[in-house]
């Protein structure tokens, strides 16, 4: 392996390192005994469901095509996993809110370990089972886990800029520190001990199941609107009424779906950006060097959230900016760079520039997690969070599904610039809200000046 994929990873650890051992008092958050309790049970659960997710993503396509599985089937099994989380997601999040976080969770888990068992079956529609499932896990493990920290967070009476902290270290150990050790340990079960591409999953089973285990016997129910009176359909109605009525909620909405939506196109697109003439490049080594470039920018975004500027509006404008310039860079490298016709060999200077360009992207996702969490907790009322958060992800499934089945229609640099035009879209959405939060907060605070003046004027106040 090229020394160039060794400096890269080396230079970004000891970036991280550096900025993890150089934080100082001001960029840390005094908290209390009670709330690291607390933080640290999320924190473990968390790193378990993310292990068993985290396990199982490098080997699903690569399992499909051991059982047989061509590029078209394969691709028809990865957008009924989008489309179940679209349509089937949606309602099982929702019923979150009603039926309470900690049973969605457990259901989350039941789910997942369900959908890998279904991978030891060569069985065409018993994979397809396994997909509706892993789409139907998916949606709960982006909703319920976050709208139970949130509702438990408040619930305990902790302070507000504390949740940032967990946020921030949550993204940092699954999106990071886990996913680069289940990375290793995925490719030690297949390759070391040969124990084949089923064994991840049930790995992932095993790790699922602990973290279960954790959930009965230490996390307590919180609901969002508990009420007996409210169905399902009037749940929908509520939350879509909700979007519609706060420009605040349906500008967030639009800029998670644009961002996740590249970011997803990206996952399926790096490999052949880096190996256009099937050039042999490391991939489990470039994915663990993703995962120490998001852990980057997860430790950069836990510095900012630990003050109180700038602010997450004002500083995640500047960071769709960067990811949008980043995933423009296969676009100009077609143009400037003249492509080799050879085929295999190592990493060509135009893949090189790429895959700084992919880190520096990589780093803007650690930034955008805790930072999207942040404001998904401000803005999103508590009574219909579930139900909200999975309403922004049909958007996403929707133009995912429309990219798999698409995705050999368009040269790369089409669906490149693409993502790069919807993150400089959620820039300038970003810039909206911005400016919608401080218009709201400036009357909240006129009208409740109004309110104090209006009381003292009263002969009749006591």
């Amino acid at each position: 392996m090229e020394i160039f994929y060794f400096v890269v990873f080396g230079g970004l650890a000891a970036i991280v390192a550096g900025l993890e051992l150089s934080k100082s008092n001001k960029d840390r958050i005094n908290t209390s005994s009670a709330f690291n309790s607390f933080k640290n049970n999320y924190l473990l659960v968390y790193s378990l469901m993310m292990a068993g997710d985290w396990l199982q993503g490098p080997y699903v396509y690569y399992l499909y095509s051991t059982y047989g599985f061509g590029k078209g089937e394969i691709g028809q099994l990865f957008i009924a996993g989008f489309g179940s989380s679209m349509l089937f997601g949606t309602i099982v999040g929702s019923l979150a809110d009603k039926q309470g976080r900690k049973r969605a969770s457990i259901t989350y888990c039941i789910t997942y370990i369900l959908s890998c068992i279904t991978k030891h079956s060569p069985q065409y529609k018993v994979l397809m089972v396994g997909r509706v499932l892993g789409g139907i896990a998916t949606s709960l493990l982006f909703s319920a886990f976050e709208s139970w920290l949130v509702a438990e967070h408040n619930k305990r009476g902790f302070e507000q800029q504390w949740l940032s902290l967990t946020f921030s270290k949550a993204i940092f150990l699954g999106n990071g520190l886990v996913a680069i050790i289940a990375g290793l340990f995925g490719n030690f079960l297949v390759d070391s001990l040969a124990l084949g591409p089923v064994a991840p999953f049930d790995a992932a089973a095993c790790f699922l199941a602990i973290g279960m285990a954790v959930i009965i016997s230490s996390w307590s129910e919180n609901y969002g609107d508990p009420s007996e009176n409210k169905d399902l359909l009037t749940q929908f109605k509520n939350a879509a009424s909700a979007i519609a009525s706060d420009e605040k909620i349906a500008l967030l909405g639009a800029i998670q779906s644009l961002f996740e939506g590249s970011m997803y196109t990206f996952v399926f697109l790096w490999t052949p950006a880096l190996s256009p003439n099937e050039e042999d490049i490391p991939h489990g080594f470039i994915f663990a060097t993703f995962m120490l470039a998001s852990m980057l920018g997860s430790s950069i975004a836990s510095r900012l959230l630990a003050h109180s500027s700038p602010k997450v509006e004002s500083y995640m404008q500047i960071v769709f900016v960067i990811s949008s310039a980043a995933l423009m860079l296969p676009v100009v490298t077609s143009f400037l760079v003249a492509p080799s016709g050879v085929k295999g060999g190592n990493i060509s200077f135009s893949g090189c520039i790429q895959l700084m360009g992919f880190c520096t992207f990589e780093a803007c996702v650690g930034i955008f997690w805790p930072s999207i969490m942040k404001m998904r907790s401000q803005y999103i009322p508590e009574e219909a969070r579930s139900t909200i958060m999975n309403f922004f992800r049909i958007p996403l499934n929707i133009f995912v599904c429309l990219v798999l089945y698409n995705v050999d229609a368009f040269p790369m640099t089409v669906m490149f610039g693409m993502c790069s035009v919807f993150l400089f879209v959620a820039s300038i959405l970003q810039r909206r809200l911005m400016n919608v939060a401080e218009i709201h907060k400036s009357r909240s605070q006129e009208w409740s000046a109004a309110k104090e003046m209006t009381a003292e004027a009263d002969p009749l106040n006591p």
